[in-house]
């Protein structure tokens, strides 16, 4: 009688309806855990230090880290390209505790620097525009432009197309002068104002060059000046330099007054000079005393330590000058 209950269909039922028990409470269980786990989570939130954002909205995810499925909240405008926001210990405060962040800041000197990723326009393009803007107004090509603006720099969102715009150009003739507008996409337009004017490529040294030492090619460098800054006596060409000595001592980038160089002095004024006489018939050699100084091809005079006349000589190399027949000053 027992074996048949045991195996009739109300045991069977029992048992059924027992697994049907234990496995009820399995879902719940799952949920609550889930929960638990986001809690925890949520309670590991850490605050970033310095953030830069590719978009114009900051969400909860690029200022703490541990934000989970809550990331995506948009809480602020980004800064503008090129600028930095600034949120202080408070505001960050707020902003967790609203969204159910467990998060309290250190210190009330805490905060978080935004700043948003951008492509910088540097100044030389900048340049480049305007000047192109300027020769569509009838500005001479030859000429290159100079900003007033000590300091230009344009911004442009990295998703957006580093172009540049130039408006409101106004350009006058007569005194070169210019004023702009210029901006890019999404940016404000700034205003620029400069002039054209013509520069000149002039030589200078790229080393300080000391008195009597002599100027080689390697010694050259060239540098750009407005024209209306360079004066009449200023060297424009190497040919002005190169083999030239100078009177005392010049300094690296200077412009070069001519009067400032001159051909190495082959005979020092006071020196004995060896004096040379040629004839078709003869050669005749004598001393003397330079009375004047002379580099190669100078005329000087000369007294002669025999004699004691002073002759005219022509320097020919150091310490040596010729004398000619035509001078009608014998040597003796």
């Amino acid at each position: 009688m027992n074996k048949q209950q045991h195996s009739g269909p109300k045991y069977l039922g029992r048992i059924l309806g027992l697994l049907l028990v234990l496995t009820l409470p399995f879902p719940a269980m799952s949920a609550e855990k889930s929960q638990l786990q986001r809690e925890i989570m949520l309670e590991h939130v850490v605050l970033r230090q310095n953030v830069t954002v590719d978009d114009h909205l900051i969400i909860l995810g690029d200022i703490f880290k541990g934000t989970g499925d809550k990331s995506t909240i948009a809480i602020a405008y980004a800064p503008e390209p090129g600028k930095k926001a600034f949120f202080d210990a408070n505001w960050l405060y707020r902003v967790a505790n609203g969204h159910g962040l467990k998060w309290r800041p250190l210190s009330m000197k805490q905060n978080v620097q935004v700043k948003r990723k951008t492509v910088t326009i540097e100044r030389d393009e900048i340049e480049d525009y305007i000047f192109a803007a300027l020769i569509d107004k009838g500005a001479d090509p030859k000429m290159t432009i100079k900003l007033s603006n000590r300091s230009v720099q344009l911004h442009v969102p990295s998703s957006s197309e580093a172009t540049i715009e130039v408006t409101n150009t106004s350009y006058d003739h007569r005194t070169q002068r210019f004023s702009a507008h210029v901006s890019t996409p999404g940016s404000k337009s700034i205003r620029v104002t400069g002039r054209l004017q013509k520069m000149l490529n002039i030589p200078v040294l790229n080393r300080r060059i000391l008195r009597n030492e002599m100027i080689m090619t390697e010694d050259i460098k060239w540098v750009k000046s407005p024209s209306k800054r360079v004066q009449n006596d200023i060297i424009l060409h190497v040919d002005g330099l190169i083999g030239k000595t100078p009177k005392r001592g010049l300094r690296a980038g200077a412009l070069i007054r001519s009067s400032e160089v001159q051909r190495p002095v082959l005979v020092e004024k006071g020196s004995i000079v060896m004096m040379i006489l040629k004839t078709p018939l003869m050669v005749l050699t004598s001393q003397g005393r330079a009375v004047d100084p002379g580099a190669n091809g100078d005329v000087i005079r000369i007294t002669n330590t025999q004699s004691n006349k002073v002759v005219q000589a022509v320097v020919t190399a150091a310490g040596v000058a010729s004398i000619t027949p035509a001078s009608q000053m014998a040597v003796n």
